[in-house]
């Protein structure tokens, strides 16, 4: 993108003239905001009853091209609150946007284009339509959306658009699309017979199968590999809490719109947890604590909640249950370098073993406070929270990672290092982070005796692998296409004889691969051998072992890949060392 203000203004006026476009045929509609997002623009529009589908896209693109060709100015005007109001008093939407423009003391702006259209806004826009190119620049759907996001609101229609500037950037845009629909975790899960959702249990509520399931063992085992190996000990904690633990970590007063009221026999209020970390600390204040024990590092795969609006979940992205890949330590200021060149470690094997750890595909941001801004964060006078910024720099430093510094990304209780990721199609994907916090053990009272036998404040770090299990599933579904490497799949192998003849000798070689540990599989049905072969193929296997005469009369067996177009014969020893080297 050469000019992101220009292409900004651009999108942004594309959604005035998709509002003139459907005004045009349908004149008794309600438009509300048309807002810009990533690629393009939307516009929510009441059609009162009037149906709208995605083949009317058509129609509004075409009146769209003939406004801009009238190339039309767009001018920037200010009215009064009265002058306002009267203008869009058939129009319930403005006039709600109004009168908080009004309350919050701010100027009430119009945006004219040309003689033939009107519209509450701030801009920026363009001078005249003919800086856009009609040719770079698409409808693309149509979809429900409450007004304001709010789904106790009216529901409205949303049409969206993608513009760029040129034909050739839309052209990729659209290749890019249809790349991402072939991926599309959701399509992907349900033909892997990967996880399911059911109106009985709910939106947002995922389920896993047993072949979901064991994707999400693999991540978890793989994960406690390597933590457990550096002092991470399992923890467990409850789904529901009493709000008071809420009330006194502070998220009660940030959050809890989000949360989930529970009502039990008694009057005590309860709700779904929606995070570990206060758990933690309560685990940490069940017994006195020595500057030996320290540092003290808790894991739990925890399942949180939280309220999200209906209108915002998508598949495994957004979910209203959450499996979060958690971790919280407890450390003293001297020991929080080492700690979290710890994680970072973790991290940095874990992604590796995906393939996602190559130079350009990753980056890491070094969330800082703003230096303009610090009454926003808790900078105290021992000076521990600059002393972390240093810290994490150095730490980024030290294991070369490609961070940029950004400032105002800090938490308010510390900094953090997020770990961004770009799948197969380019798309950034926040998973792994480690964060410091000197607010929640505070808060808690949380204290431990130093060596000269005086009480202090630990310092806490939150830090996740994976992230949450459901997101970092979709992630993985997307960027591999279902293709997952061999360790990650939930089926290895699947044993495939040419004939009844050879179902006892693949029985034996399956069950060996199973004593071994592996995910496999031996499909003994009555399908004919080509429609086992096509079966295995589609559901994507790393390989399938074929069974036939000359396997059975040599004591081996023919090895086909997913990845490679030959096949080997191969004895079992050998395949077994095979399989054992991939799956480390």
């Amino acid at each position: 993108m050469k000019n992101k203000e220009q292409i900004f203004k651009i999108r942004h006026s594309l959604a005035h003239i998709l509002a003139i476009a459907v005004l045009d045929k349908y004149p008794d509609t309600k438009i509300t905001i048309g807002p810009v997002i990533e690629n393009g623009f939307y516009y929510d529009i009441d059609f009162g009853e009037n149906k709208i589908a995605e083949n009317d896209l058509k129609d509004f693109q075409k009146k769209m091209k003939k406004i801009i060709s009238q190339k039309l100015d767009f001018d920037k005007v200010e009215i009064s609150k009265e002058e306002a109001l009267e203008k869009f008093k058939n129009n319930e939407y403005k006039t709600e946007l109004i009168n908080e423009i009004a309350d919050n003391g701010e100027a009430i702006m119009l945006y004219k284009t040309g003689q033939i259209f009107e519209d509450l806004c701030e801009g920026p826009h363009i001078e005249n339509t003919s800086e856009i190119p009609t040719d770079a620049f698409k409808l693309t759907k149509v979809a429900g959306a409450y007004w304001r996001g709010d789904e106790k609101n009216k529901m409205l229609t949303r049409i969206y658009g993608v513009a760029f500037e040129t034909s050739e950037e839309l052209k990729e845009y659209e290749e890019k699309i249809r790349e991402a629909e072939k991926r599309d975790h959701r399509k992907l899960g349900k033909e892997l017979d990967l996880f399911t959702f059911s109106n009985l249990v709910g939106a947002g509520l995922p389920m896993f199968t047993p072949k979901g399931t064991k994707i999400r063992e693999a991540v978890t085992d793989k994960i406690w590999k390597l933590q457990s190996a550096l002092g991470w000990e399992r923890v467990v904690s409850p789904h529901i809490t009493k709000k008071e633990l809420y009330e006194t970590s502070g998220h009660w007063a940030k959050f809890s719109d989000e949360l989930f009221k529970v009502s039990g026999k008694s009057d005590t209020r309860f709700v779904m947890k929606p995070m570990n970390c206060p758990h933690h600390t309560q685990i940490f204040a069940s017994s006195p604590k020595t500057y030996k024990d320290l540092p003290i590092r808790y894991a739990e795969n925890g399942v949180v909640y939280r309220d999200e609006q209906a209108g915002e979940l998508a598949g495994l992205t957004r979910v209203r249950s959450i499996t979060q890949d958690d971790g919280h330590a407890f450390v003293t200021p001297e020991q929080v370098e080492q700690e979290i060149k710890n994680i970072v470690s973790i991290i940095k094997d874990f992604y590796t073993k995906l393939g996602m750890l190559e130079d350009g595909n990753y980056w890491v941001s070094l969330s800082l406070h703003n230096p303009e801004e610090p009454e926003k964060y808790l900078i105290n006078e021992d000076g521990l929270f600059l002393e972390a910024e240093r810290i994490l720099e150095k730490i980024a430093q030290d294991e070369n990672l490609p961070y940029k510094k950004m400032e105002g990304e800090a938490a308010f209780y510390g900094p953090k290092l997020d770990f961004q990721f770009k799948d197969a199609l380019g798309r950034e994907w926040q998973l792994g982070t480690v964060q410091l916090d000197f607010n929640m053990p505070k808060r808690f009272g949380l204290e431990y005796v130093d060596k000269d036998g005086e009480k202090k404040t630990p310092i806490m770090i939150h830090r996740a692998i994976a992230g949450s299990l459901e997101r970092f599933m979709a992630v993985m579904i997307e960027h591999t296409a279902g293709n997952f490497p061999f360790w990650l799949s939930p089926v290895q192998a699947k044993i495939i004889p040419v004939g009844d003849f050879a179902n006892e000798y693949s029985e034996n070689i399956f069950k060996k691969l199973k004593e071994a540990g592996f995910r496999v599989e031996f499909d003994d049905s009555n399908d004919g051998f080509g429609k086992k072969v096509r079966k295995a193929k589609k559901e994507k296997l790393p390989y399938f072992i074929v069974i036939g005469e000359k396997d059975i009369e040599s004591e081996k067996l023919t090895l086909e890949s997913r990845d490679e177009e030959n096949s080997e014969q191969i004895a079992f020893e050998e395949l077994l060392e095979k399989f054992k080297k991939e799956n480390e």
